[in-house]
């Protein structure tokens, strides 16, 4: 399996933008599908953007598609989340995870995730 550290959070205004970064490390990190998920305080944790091993396929959620663009680099074996138009509604932690699909996946498809980074939006 591959470990993965995500960074780029911080606090910023409504209508600005962050880029996040999810470093991983192991084995075969292009062997794998990657997304990004985010858990807001009290609710579930969703689903929010995925990429394909390649980095040619992608999907997002209704809700950042859009704003959000999902990249990786597997020579860098990072991913990368640019959110841009952030809303305060896009507040929450963000977690990098690497799995096995990227259509639309649910987090029982991914196998291991990082620990999260907080992203705050204020109005």
């Amino acid at each position: 399996q591959v470990q993965l550290v995500e960074s780029g959070g911080g606090l910023v205004q409504a209508g600005g933008s962050l880029r996040l970064s999810c470093a991983a490390s192991g084995r075969a990190f292009s062997g794998y599908d990657m997304g990004w998920f985010r858990q807001a305080p009290g609710k579930e944790r969703d689903f929010v953007a995925a990429v394909s091993r390649s980095g040619g396929s992608t999907s997002y959620a209704n809700s950042v598609k859009g704003r959000f663009t999902i990249s990786r680099d597997n020579a860098k074996n990072t991913v990368y989340l640019q959110m841009n138009s952030l809303k305060p509604e896009d507040t929450a932690l963000y977690y990098c995870a690497a799995g096995r699909t990227w259509f639309l996946p649910s987090e029982t498809d991914f196998v291991s995730w990082g620990q999260g980074t907080q992203v705050t939006v204020s109005s």
